[in-house]
Order: structure tokens, then C-alpha cells, then sequence
């Protein structure tokens, strides 16, 4: 076993929010000056875990693929090689795992090939069109039921597409499936993949593990603050999250019909429920501010995640008399104008724990839309206290709503 004290430093990254329908303009917040980020003491361990172990591990729920990670994407000739490449006992790339606590292993790098091996192992291949779905279905359960494996709709037989001849030979492993391996099922079941294991020592607690997935995955194109947020911070909190973000009327708000692939949509409901309940105590960052009431947000019971579903579903019934574009500025949503209005309507009835009751007055929207006060605190530094802070304040003050 090996130990690294790592000291973990600011980095410039690029922006990941930009153009399209979401007004980004100063968006930049979660790398403003003062943000910073602790040394960490971790360890590090590297363990050989062979495949059938590995299998069997993601069935129990020890390996625990992050919940809302990005889609399966591999197709039928890229996976086969994967499995290929581990029955002729090419070396594939290493797993990293984040240690959550015994027995609680998370990914952070290795998604697409364990879904591989999963997928090939019981001898199914997902439909393209239905990844999304069964992606949901996995993170619910943990697994995909044997009925939906045995599915038609959501599945194809998965046998291997490798090339039909080598260059002297048959390619004697083309069209093959697990149960049809024969002398190599050993081989594939017992071949050893690297995982490399990462526990936080000190500080104590899981901070580090949102500055490790955002580093070490090294999956292609980087993980959005947003989808790094939900892998870490999975609850039935973010489930309500994902259903709302499905809500015709929200979609109607937000100006897209299909949710953002980065999930900036469903950030956009993340903030406006923070600055509902944690304003007062908000602090620079916004990301560190988001992922603790993210890590909160696990521990709440049921009954409030339903009152929180049901009462943002009320705020989108107040909306009714809003035009399309009401939350709207330069043509693209914005989310400052949308968590302001948000949390002005929503505040005197959450304290009472209530629903909203009535409906917008659309001038009001637009009065703040034009207010100098907001725009000042929407133009530069977003995320500081004072502009965060004016921006709900304004709002509070001018939005109304009419009698239902």
C-alpha cells in the first residue's frame, strides 16, 4: 500500500457552461477569487481484482457506479475489444475507486468498462435509445432486473463483433457470447484488472472526493460541476431533482424539450432550492456552497423531498400567466433572474411550509428584469455574498403575486 500526501491547488479549467440556451455570463463563479481548496492526506492502494470478483462486486453494490454518470456510449465493436483484449490478456487501463467506507467502493474512472463487463456477462448488449432509461433503472436498483434484461426493446444479444480473420487464422473469439466461450471463459473470468483504491485520510470527512473525481477522471471530455455533483451526492433528494427537471412547464421555462446532456438545467433547480433554504447562509463558492447542501440534502426524510417536489411544482403553476420568455434575457435562460424570482414567490410559503398559492404578475418579472439593482449584482463578480445576496433581496422586493 502506498500513501501520497497530495496538496490539491487551483487549477484554470474551461468553461463548461458556454453558448446555447443558457446565459453563462458570469458563470465563471466557481473559480473566483478566494475559492481554494484544502490539502489532502490520502491513500492510495493498488488491488488486482479479477473479473468474475469484479462482476460480482457491481451485482452486490460493493462497486457502486456513480448515479446519473454519463450514459453507456460504447458501441458493440469497442466494447468487443475491451473483452477481447482482457481474454487474450491484453492489458487494459487501470479503475479508480474512491473508498466511501467498508465495503462502499465509488468509481471515479472505469464506468464505460465495468458496464462493459457487466453487460457482457449477461450475454446483453442496451439498445441505443434506450441507454438513458436503463441508466435510471440501474441507479435505482443497482442493477437491471432479468426481465428487462431479457427484453427486446431495451436489448440485443451481446455477441463479440471482432474482425473475422486475423492475419494467419480465424478469428476464433468472433460471435462469440459469455456462455459460449468455452475454453476461454476461465480465461476471461480469471484475468486480473488494476483498480487502484483512494481513501481520504485527513481532513476527516469526504471532502476531497468531489476535487478527486473532478481531477482523475480521465474519461475523454471532463465531467461538468453538475455531473460530478450527482454522482457524488446521489439521493432521493436528486431523484425528486431528475423528475422534476422531466416537467413540461419547466422544460417550457427553460426553452429546451430534452434535458441538457451537462445537466445545467437540473443545476438550475439545485440553486434555486439552495438559496431557498441556505441563502441566508450562503458563502463563496458557489460550487462548495451547492455540494454541502448537496451532501445535506441526503440526509432529508422522504415526506420533505416530496414537499420540496410538490412545492416547486406549485411555483410552476404560479408561473401560468408568464409569458414563454420570462425568464429570458439576450435570448438565453438565465438562471440568475430564474433562482432570484424562484426564491422571492417561494420564501413566505416555505417558512410556513406550504405551497405556493396564486400566480405572477408578469410586469413584476419584467420590472426586475430592468431593475438597475439587479443588473449591477448580474454582471460581475455573480457569486460574491453582497451580489447574490442584492440579487434575492430586489427580487423579493418587486416580484408580486395575484390572488389565485
Amino acid at each position: 500500500m502506498e500513501q501520497q500526501d497530495l496538496s490539491v491547488v487551483r487549477t484554470a479549467v474551461a468553461d463548461q457552461n458556454g453558448g446555447g440556451w443558457y446565459d453563462d455570463e458570469g458563470m465563471d463563479e466557481a473559480y473566483e477569487d478566494g475559492y481554494s481548496v484544502s490539502e489532502y492526506d490520502l491513500i492510495s492502494s493498488p488491488n488486482d481484482f479479477n473479473v468474475k470478483t469484479i462482476f460480482d462486486l457491481i451485482i452486490s453494490g460493493v462497486i457502486e457506479i456513480p448515479g446519473f454518470q454519463r450514459n453507456y456510449v460504447w458501441d458493440i465493436k469497442r466494447a468487443s475489444r475491451l473483452i477481447e483484449s482482457i481474454i487474450v490478456g491484453i492489458p487494459i487501463p487501470q479503475i479508480f475507486l474512491y473508498e466511501k467506507g467498508r465495503n462502499q467502493f465509488l468509481v471515479i474512472d472505469g464506468q464505460q468498462r465495468l458496464m462493459t463487463i457487466y453487460y457482457f456477462v449477461k450475454e446483453r448488449f442496451p439498445k441505443k435509445e434506450k441507454r438513458a432509461e436503463l441508466r435510471r433503472i440501474f441507479n435505482q436498483q443497482g442493477n437491471i432486473p432479468e426481465a428487462m434484461l431479457a427484453d427486446d426493446q431495451y436489448f440485443d444479444d451481446f455477441k463479440l463483433s471482432l474482425s473475422e480473420k486475423l492475419p494467419d487464422q480465424k478469428n476464433k473469439l468472433n460471435k462469440l457470447g459469455y456462455g459460449s466461450l468455452g475454453e476461454y471463459q476461465s480465461s476471461f473470468d480469471l484475468r486480473t484488472i488494476r483498480c487502484i483504491v483512494i481513501k481520504q485520510v485527513a481532513p476527516k470527512g469526504d471532502t476531497a472526493i468531489y476535487e478527486i473525481f473532478n481531477r482523475l477522471n480521465t474519461g475523454g471530455m471532463n465531467l461538468s460541476q453538475q455531473e460530478i455533483r450527482m454522482s457524488l451526492y446521489h439521493s432521493n433528494f436528486y431523484d425528486m431533482l431528475h423528475q422534476t427537471n422531466a416537467n413540461p412547464t419547466w422544460r417550457r421555462i427553460l426553452g429546451i424539450p430534452e434535458p441538457d446532456i451537462h445537466m445545467k438545467d437540473l443545476e438550475s433547480l439545485l440553486r434555486g432550492l439552495a438559496l431557498l433554504i441556505k441563502g441566508d447562509e450562503y458563502r463563496p463558492s458557489m460550487v462548495r456552497f451547492l455540494n454541502g447542501f448537496s451532501r445535506q440534502a441526503q440526509n432529508d426524510p422522504p415526506e420533505e423531498v416530496e414537499y420540496l417536489g410538490s412545492l416547486f411544482g406549485s411555483f410552476l403553476e404560479s408561473c401560468s400567466a408568464l409569458p414563454d420568455d420570462a425568464f429570458q434575457t439576450g435570448g438565453r435562460f438565465s438562471l440568475m433572474l430564474f433562482e432570484s424570482v424562484f426564491v422571492a414567490v417561494c420564501l413566505p410559503f416555505y417558512s410556513n411550509h406550504h405551497l405556493v398559492s396564486g400566480t405572477i404578475v408578469p410586469d413584476s418579472v419584467a420590472q426586475l428584469k430592468a431593475d438597475r439593482g439587479f443588473k449591477a449584482a448580474s454582471q460581475k463578480g455573480t457569486a460574491s455574498k453582497d451580489n447574490v445576496q442584492s440579487r434575492l433581496q430586489r427580487a423579493q422586493e418587486l416580484i408580486r403575486l395575484a390572488s389565485a
